[in-house]
């Protein structure tokens, strides 16, 4: 059998008017081609605002799409997850946010954590490739705070530990490979031979080139205890003025 699965990890930027030409809604048609393009099997998205969950759900015909706001009434931004409905069963489904009561939406860390909410969402997945259920986690780690972003490390390690089928994880994770909560994620679950599908990746943060090319980060990673065969970021070259994010898409191609 064939047990191997294309992933995604898509930061789309939300849909902001700062953003000019950039803005999300000038950009819907770069956004699909890179999907279609893709044709992933799984796909987790970071910074989705509420018209932008109707966007997706409505272009992504071949999806079901699943997932919620972070904040106290669920609006705001979501760590969606797409799957191609017609590959994947979902068994179940939760949404979990990064703080000390972690089933009170809105809620955060405090300290150091900005003031937006952190959340994460696991989808137990069964795909017609792989004999067994795995779980599929998406999230997006505060911009701000680096104790905020390592305990929420330390808490996605924790659902992780918990769960004995195999896991995909993807996301903005806003911390570069040297830092402590990258470190963490592949020391603690080494132990599940986890690793990080993303490693040597070039900057996959470039703010539109807003920035200098010096200042470009890698902050997208594809984190699992199954077997990569294949990673690459998707190329993102200005069209027309525009961008498809302010955001490189990361894909792996994973056997579980």
């Amino acid at each position: 059998m064939n047990n191997e699965i294309k992933i995604m990890s898509f930061n789309l930027r939300m849909d902001t008017e700062y953003d000019g030409i950039n803005r999300f809604r000038n950009r819907i048609d770069r956004v699909m081609e890179v999907i279609n393009s893709e044709d992933p099997d799984i796909i987790g998205f970071q910074e989705v605002t509420d018209y932008m969950r109707t966007v997706m759900r409505e272009s992504l015909k071949n999806y079901t799409v699943v997932g919620c706001g972070r904040s106290r009434d669920y609006h705001d931004e979501a760590m969606l997850i797409a799957f191609k409905h017609s590959d994947c069963e979902l068994i179940s489904l939760d949404n979990i946010w990064l703080s000390k009561t972690p089933k009170i939406p809105g809620t955060n860390y405090g300290g150091d954590n900005s003031g937006c909410p952190r959340m994460y969402t696991i989808a137990r997945l069964k795909h017609k490739n792989c004999p067994t259920p795995f779980n599929f986690i998406n999230t997006h780690l505060d911009h701000q705070g680096a104790n905020a972003r390592y305990l929420g490390a330390m808490q996605l390690v924790q659902a992780i530990s918990e769960r004995d089928e195999k896991f995909i994880m993807t996301g903005d994770f806003n911390a570069t490979p040297d830092s402590p909560e990258i470190k963490l994620i592949t020391d603690a679950l080494a132990y599940r031979g986890a690793i990080d599908c993303t490693e040597g990746f070039p900057p996959t943060f470039h703010a539109f080139g807003k920035i200098p090319e010096s200042q470009w980060v890698k902050i997208d990673y594809i984190f699992t205890d199954g077997k990569c065969i294949k990673s690459y970021p998707v190329p993102d070259i200005m069209e027309d003025g525009k961008y498809y994010s302010d955001h490189n898409a990361v894909v792996s191609i994973i056997e579980l």
